[in-house]
């Protein structure tokens, strides 16, 4: 969390037409964007995935290494009025988790690489103060649900054969923040979102005395996002 956080004040701090914004009387820029009906645009950014485990009986924790991935995607937006928006924001978002399991010896055995491809459909409501010069704060939130390519969810074999297997389906709510920043020819918004699933993403293993998941009570995505968004 700490190192995809120090990306995103990095970033913005090296782009420099944004300290610009700041002036005391900037010369307004795309004065008529926001009073659209419809925008539309699109966003990249980093993810960071994790998991929060519900477990059965007191034990060892299992182990998350998390890793950096990408994210891409597409934005519709409805205004409602000066401070309130509607967006849609499908995207595609990649990313690699690696678990370690307690109480094996192999490493074969306690280690599982779970590959995730997530197809994301949030819908949410963006919540803007009133525009200051050239730059709006806002705040973002809603509910979402993700397709996950990689999830294994139909697959016949399990942990014993070393294969990790998670729904396909997952259901989400996100909150975020971020800042809109009103440059000469387009609309740059930097965001950190967070990612929280609210169902139960593990298929256990065929075996109910599993080594691997018989203790899991519930599997759970939380996810950290920044977003780079042009519109």
């Amino acid at each position: 969390m700490r190192t995809i956080l120090i990306l995103f004040l990095g970033l913005l701090s090296l782009s420099k037409p944004l300290h610009a914004q700041f002036n005391e009387r900037p010369v307004l820029n795309i004065e008529n964007k926001d009073k659209k009906f419809l925008n539309y645009g699109y966003y990249l950014g980093f993810n960071q995935y994790d998991f929060k485990f519900d477990y059965n009986r007191d034990t060892e924790d299992i182990l998350v290494n998390k890793t950096l991935g990408f994210t891409v995607g597409l934005i519709g937006e409805m205004r409602i009025n000066e401070f309130l928006d509607v967006r849609i924001e499908p995207g595609l978002a990649y990313n690699a988790r690696t678990l370690g399991f307690p109480g094996f010896t192999e490493e074969r055995d306690a280690v599982r690489e779970v590959k995730s491809t997530y197809i994301n459909f949030p819908l949410l409501l963006k919540v803007s103060t009133r525009r200051l010069g050239n730059f709006k704060p806002f705040l973002v939130g809603g509910a979402s649900a993700s397709l996950n390519l990689g999830s294994n969810e139909t697959a016949l074999d399990d942990n014993a054969s070393g294969t990790f297997r998670m729904t396909k389906w997952v259901y989400n709510y996100e909150l975020g923040f971020g800042i809109d920043f009103y440059l000469e020819y387009f609309k740059f918004s930097p965001s950190i979102r967070g990612v929280f699933a609210i169902t139960d993403e593990l298929v256990p293993d065929n075996d109910p005395n599993s080594p691997w998941t018989s203790n899991i009570g519930a599997l759970r995505t939380r996810g950290l996002f920044i977003n780079f968004t042009f519109e």
